[in-house]
């Protein structure tokens, strides 16, 4: 498609900064963090597809020779994906299930994670035994039993479900929302008065 940068047409200057919010077929967002949003290519391809439903749009048009549309700002899947799947076991996740962290002072700097059973006493590469801490505390640690050290985690690491990283998600707004997303998404934050 081309693009024309005059009365509220997409240019190719500024197409890249419409992404569309996706949401399941039951209208609610597939992860909140990161937030699921497409650019507004992959939402145009679903939208041809018949794999999406537009819920809204933006105020820009979309042109090509024989076709124009809304650029879409939201859109819902046709078929719902189930989220009763196990999260992947990545850092990201780690440290959205810890909060963004560190459990044993709370530092939210230069967080990296720490096995409570050190690897070189058994200690496993699993949800249960890793948990976010700070690179300060991750040292003073080091391969010993926090115990050992009179270091006690603030929390038990465990293997968070889907539903419990999205709850934790929506006390992490994104640095910009669209006006158009506000009433799919639900986060944990003071209501303006």
């Amino acid at each position: 498609m081309g693009y024309v940068d005059k009365e509220g047409v997409m240019s190719s200057i500024d197409c890249n900064n419409y992404p569309c919010l996706v949401l399941n077929a039951d209208y609610q967002p597939l992860s909140y963090l990161p937030l699921s949003l497409w650019p507004w290519q992959e939402a145009v391809k679903a939208v041809f597809l018949d794999r999406v439903n537009v819920v809204d749009n933006y105020n820009k048009v979309i042109r090509s020779e024989n076709y124009k549309m809304m650029a879409p700002s939201v859109v819902s899947l046709k078929d719902y994906v189930s989220q009763d799947r196990a999260p992947a076991f990545t850092k990201f996740n780690l440290f959205l299930r810890d909060g963004f962290k560190c459990v044993y002072c709370s530092n939210a700097e230069e967080l990296t994670f720490d096995h409570l059973i050190p690897r070189r006493l058994g200690g496993k590469t699993t949800w249960e035994n890793i948990v976010a801490a700070c690179t300060r505390c991750n040292f003073k640690k080091g391969g010993r039993l926090p115990g050992e050290v009179g270091m006690v985690p603030k929390l038990k690491p465990f293997q968070p479900s889907i539903h419990q990283l999205q709850a934790k998600g929506r006390k992490f707004p994104p640095n910009y929302l669209h006006t158009t997303w506000a009433d799919y998404l639900y986060w944990d934050v003071e209501l303006e008065k």
